[in-house]
Parts: C-alpha cells; structure tokens; sequence
C-alpha cells in the first residue's frame, strides 16, 4: 500500500520529483529518461510506466535549464525509435511465447484492442499508438505477430516516435511553466493522461454501441 500511495503521489507530483532527481544524478538522468522511455515502448510487459505526462514534465524542467533540450529531445526520439524496433522483433519471433508466458500482463482485451486499431486505421496505427497509453506498448508487438512488413513499420516508427517525443516535449518546454500551469500541475498532467485515453474510451463505446442488438 505504502508503493501505491509513493507512485501515485510522484505521479502527481512529477516535476517536482524530476527536479530533485536531475539534480541529485546529473549526467545519469538522462540515461534514466532513455530507460524509462525505451522500456515503455520496447517492453510489452510495461506498459504502466508514464509516458505522454513524463513528456510533458521533462519539457517544463528543460525550460528551466535543469536539463538540456537538444539532449532530451535527440536521445529520447533515439529510445522511442529503438523501444519500438525491439518490440516489433519480440512480437515478431516469440509473440506466441510471451503471451502464454506473460498471460496476467499482457491481457487479451488488450491485444483485442489493438488489433481493433490495426483494422480501421492500418499501418497508421503505429503512429496513433504513440498518443494512446497501453496501445502505444502493444502496437509494435501486434504489427510483429502480425508480421508486418518492417520497411513499413519502420516508415511509421520513425515519424510516429518523432512526433510523440517533440510534440509533447516542446508543449511542456513552452507552456509547462506558464503560472496557471504551475499552481494547477497536478491537475495538467491528470488532463493529460484523460485526453490520451479518449480515442480509446470513443473505441471501447462504439464497439459495445455496435454489438447492441437492433430493437
């Protein structure tokens, strides 16, 4: 109980703690951010780590010039990118395996759900998973199983991990430290995260919309 109450409160609290924690590691919050971004993407079963709010939060910091923009920007595309390509080959090559072996994780309804994205919007997918939690970790895992062509995919994993990375870095950057944002953080970032999960919840509605019986 004690972890959950921690997590949900650096959660909360994310500039706050990024803060702290760049200044106490130095070079070695950068390594940090690549891991935790790299894992998000690249590791199906971690689909729970922050994402779209880490973004947004280490782009404020950036501002301040606790952390350096260039650096943020160029290495977390990198772990983004890469995060991705591995996923790919995992679903690719032992997707079956990992999700016997990883059955509690890696839920049914969610890989339902991703295969649902691939049917209405395609290779796009890749791209549209960036900016949707827990789809985001699953996309490149499905289009693997799926075995997608990977010059495809790697069209779609570039611009999408780009335009995930610079497009919620540079808001947090411009608009992280403005003084509405900064005396409503939390709430910021609780914003951010509904917003993210809006094109599922539309999904999950028309699905069940759809499954009515005509009266």
């Amino acid at each position: 109980m004690e972890f959950l109450i921690s997590a949900f409160d650096t959660f909360l609290h994310l500039e706050r703690h990024l803060d702290a924690w760049a200044a106490q590691y130095g070079f070695w919050m950068y390594v940090i951010l690549f891991a935790i971004i790299f894992a998000e993407t690249g590791l199906v079963v971690t689909p729970f780590l922050p994402g779209d709010s880490l973004l947004f939060a280490i782009g404020a910091i950036a501002a301040r010039g606790v952390l350096s923009l260039p650096v943020i920007l160029i290495g977390l595309s990198v772990a983004a990118i890469l995060g991705d390509t591995v996923n790919y080959f995992v679903g690719k090559y032992f997707g079956d395996h990992v999700l016997k072996k990883f059955s509690r994780i890696v839920k049914p309804a969610h890989i339902e759900k991703t295969h649902g994205f691939y049917e209405k919007y395609g290779a796009k997918t890749i791209v549209i998973a960036r900016f949707v939690p827990i789809v985001r970790t699953l996309a490149p895992f499905v289009a693997g199983i799926a075995d997608m062509h990977y010059r495809t995919f790697s069209r779609y994993n570039i611009f999408g991990g780009l335009l995930w990375i610079v497009s919620l870095t540079l808001s947090g950057y411009f608009f992280g430290n403005l003084e509405i944002v900064q005396k409503n953080f939390s709430l910021v970032i609780v914003g951010i995260v509904f917003l993210s999960l809006v094109p599922m919840l539309v999904e999950i509605l028309r699905a069940r919309y759809q499954r009515k019986p005509n009266p």
